[in-house]
């Protein structure tokens, strides 16, 4: 089993959850963050530091959020590490509360 970031996280890219993630498996894009299945050590430290609930295990997933495991998996393959918590994106705060955000999430790697 491995923790998954689902689409709350779209536009917002807290990184609260990085700062505490013991072995660095998360990956930044441009406005996402992607958990790295195959060195995410199940911990789940990162899941109460993130201010919009976007971080579940595999297994408690909601069904509409599913295609964010493969999605975390192939993102995290392109993308750098991040090790440090950084500053949100600007007008996160806004995007906090905005449902169905997929079509806004980017593919390109951070900078």
């Amino acid at each position: 089993m491995t923790y998954v970031v689902a689409e709350p996280c779209v536009k917002c890219k807290y990184t609260d959850c990085v700062d505490v993630c013991p072995v660095d498996c998360f990956y930044e894009g441009e406005n996402f963050l992607a958990i790295n299945p195959d060195e995410c050590i199940d911990c789940g430290a990162c899941v109460p530091e993130c201010p919009t609930e976007a971080i579940f295990s595999e297994d408690d997933l909601p069904e509409k959020w599913k295609e964010y495991t493969a999605l975390n998996a192939t993102l995290a393959g392109k993308w750098p590490v991040i090790t440090a918590k950084k500053d949100p994106l600007p007008d996160a705060d806004e995007w906090k509360v905005v449902d169905k955000k997929r079509e806004h999430l980017s593919d390109k790697p951070v900078g």
